[in-house]
């Protein structure tokens, strides 16, 4: 259809009109760049000026950790602050405000589709913030300390934060100090980035947001600085250790003036063992129990997240089953086997009701957190740790109560040791459990049974399961991490990568006065005896001439170094360093003597520093993310 002369002249006046309009909008953009982005620029110069000048200043490294632990320790505290106030928010919008039109019996019926719906937006949050990115929980981090310098990416813990806060407080089985630990963690690493601190520096800013945020979440710095010394470093080097520490003491003071000086978890008001013969023969007991229920739920936990792997359902209805189910299970318990918004379940619940009952809560707790955290839910493993080993304990005290009545046992004492015996054997983390519960009491007489139990539980637990819930959810992503070291790397690297070719060495007729002339400060603290053709006779420590100087005078003492020479393990050319280590544990000496192929001849000497050094060039190597991928993938081919 062709068109009048006027209404072309319209359309080329409209056209004409449109086009000035998109010019005039398009200086106006560039304005508006060159009007922020000038500022914009300027500061990043002024903070890049900054930098440099700070770094420049040449403060040493204890001044600049333990200045910055203090700011990590305050902003990882106000971080769990925050943390709460979402979960409490969330809880409100689900439970809460429902409340006001909903009879109580009502709300536990539509408790599952409430705890469904929020697991639900929970997955939307972390699908559209979290860059597709899979974990940013705490093994997550241990692997980032370990692989990539403490490097986390800020957007998507944030996002992992507030899908946690939501998961939470719809009623999901999960724990909080999963996320405070990453978000304290986060910021460390943020701090670090800006600065342009080297990796080194940055893992210890990590190591201590985790402790500032797990001292802030249960009023615990003892077992904030140790769970991320423990876990998240790996290591109890003294630079990270003094950061570490302060980091947590701060947090805390931070919480307190917050939340008030009480522990996270009410604790009863009369608890304690009546006969010390419970020490010796129910709480050893309590840990073989507790060590099966810990090796249950690393098994429970990763067959779920395999079973929702495999599962034929579309992974946005995947939420909404797992919450349907989570919530079910919520409401038989009649609410119990969850807090309330971030306050935790009084342990005088696990000393009150029948064993079954408790027993029924801690498999009920498996089953709920393992679902809850493998169909899109968010959250931590630590708190239910605590809640499963709490009702574990109960149920056992209960069952002791009932029949030896005339002994009075309390199952509120047997519920606070098995808090921390699950925790030593679900995560791996031993001292920590032990702090964590003695911080709770503030009762050194819990002790006693609490570390005879932790102990015999992690025992228990690692020779049915040897991954932990951390460890285990790397192993299943192909990663070896455990306790701060890449076990796959250590298991690729051989102790021809790492030995002394020259150390010092005694010759098997050398006297005792010549060997004392080595009794001083340095870096060879283990001396290999050889006698004819350089064959290892043994092996005599510092510690053996300490002990040789004070018997008698050297020059009255006859004997040579054949004589006084003790035992030792070896190694070869050809074993690992994993090996090597593990070997270094049997005597818990620090260097080995090093053998030739045919096992007999002196080669050199290998120590843990070199182990150190050795595995610290694998990891800033060119090659070493691939040779580590390399090694990570022929182990997934072969499981």
């Amino acid at each position: 259809m062709s068109l009048s002369f006027r209404a072309r002249r319209r359309l080329v006046v409209l056209r004409g009109t449109a086009g000035r309009t998109w010019r005039r909008a398009g200086r106006a953009r560039r304005r508006a760049v060159v009007v922020v982005g000038r500022p914009v620029a300027k500061a990043r110069g002024v903070w890049h000026g900054f930098v440099e000048w700070f770094n420049a200043l040449g403060l040493s490294e204890n001044t600049i950790l333990i200045g910055f632990a203090v700011v990590v320790g305050v902003g990882g505290a106000l971080g769990v602050v925050a943390f709460y106030k979402l979960i409490d928010a969330a809880y409100a919008l689900f439970y809460r405000w429902p409340q006001t039109f909903l009879p109580r019996a009502g709300l536990l019926a539509y408790r599952p589709l409430v705890t469904a719906t929020g697991l639900a937006a929970a997955w939307a949050v972390w699908l559209r913030f979290g860059r597709g990115l899979d974990g940013l929980n705490v093994p997550d981090v241990q692997r980032r300390v370990t692989r990539h310098g403490g490097r986390i990416p800020a957007r998507p813990a944030l996002a992992r934060t507030a899908a946690s806060a939501i998961t939470i407080g719809a009623g999901g089985s999960a724990g909080s100090e999963g996320p405070v630990a990453v978000l304290g963690s986060t910021f460390g690493s943020w701090l670090g980035g800006i600065f342009r601190f080297e990796s080194g520096r940055v893992a210890a800013l990590v190591g201590a947001g985790a402790a500032a945020g797990i001292s802030a979440a249960f009023n615990a710095p003892l077992a904030g600085a140790f769970f991320a010394l423990e876990e998240i470093l790996g290591s109890f080097a003294a630079g990270a250790f003094s950061a570490v520490v302060v980091s947590s003491v701060l947090a805390a003071v931070v919480s307190r003036a917050v939340f008030g000086n009480h522990p996270a978890f009410p604790i009863p008001v009369e608890y304690g063992y009546t006969l010390t013969r419970e020490v010796f023969l129910f709480y050893p007991l309590l840990g073989a129990v507790t060590g099966l229920v810990s090796a249950l739920f690393i098994w429970s936990y990763s067959h779920a997240e395999d079973l929702a792997g495999r599962a034929r359902i579309p992974a946005a209805v995947l939420p909404w089953v797992g919450g349907a189910l989570v919530g079910a299970l919520v409401y038989l318990s009649r609410g119990i086997l969850v807090g309330y918004g971030h306050l935790a379940v009084h342990l005088e619940v696990f000393g009150r009701m029948a064993w079954y009952l408790l027993l029924l809560l801690a498999l009920g707790k498996i089953l709920a957190t393992s679902i809850t955290l493998t169909t899109g839910g968010s959250g931590g493993l630590f708190t239910p740790s605590l809640y499963i080993g709490a009702a574990t304990g109960g149920a056992f005290g209960a069952a002791l109560r009932d029949l030896f009545p005339a002994l009075h046992i309390r199952p509120e004492a047997y519920a606070l040791v098995g808090m921390g015996a699950l925790v030593a054997g679900a995560t791996n983390a031993p001292i920590t459990g032990i702090l964590i519960v003695f911080e709770m009491t503030n009762d050194y007489a819990i002790v006693l049974p609490l570390m005879l139990t932790t102990v015999i539980c992690h025992q228990v637990a690692r020779r049915l399961e040897p991954d932990s819930l951390y460890s285990g959810w790397l192993r299943r992503r192909g990663e070896h991490i455990e306790h701060g070291s890449d076990r796959a790397v250590l298991a690729d690297l051989r102790v021809r990568d790492a030995y002394e070719r020259a150390p010092q060495v005694f010759r098997a007729e050398a006297p005792i006065a010549t060997m004392l002339e080595h009794l001083r400060p340095g870096e060879q603290t283990t001396f290999p005896v050889v006698g004819p053709g350089d064959l290892l006779l043994g092996v005599v420590t510092m510690a053996d001439l300490a002990r040789l100087a004070e018997e008698v005078a050297p020059e009255d003492d006859r004997r040579v170094a054949a004589e006084v020479t003790g035992a030792t393990e070896t190694v070869t050319l050809s074993d690992t360093l994993l090996e090597t280590i593990r070997r270094m544990g049997v005597r818990g000496t620090p260097a080995l003597p090093v053998l030739d192929p045919d096992g007999r001849r002196l080669a050199g000497m290998v120590s843990r520093s070199h182990i150190l050094a050795a595995y610290a060039r694998a990891l800033s190597g060119p090659s070493a993310g691939s040779r580590a991928g390399s090694v990570s993938g022929e182990r997934r081919g072969q499981r």
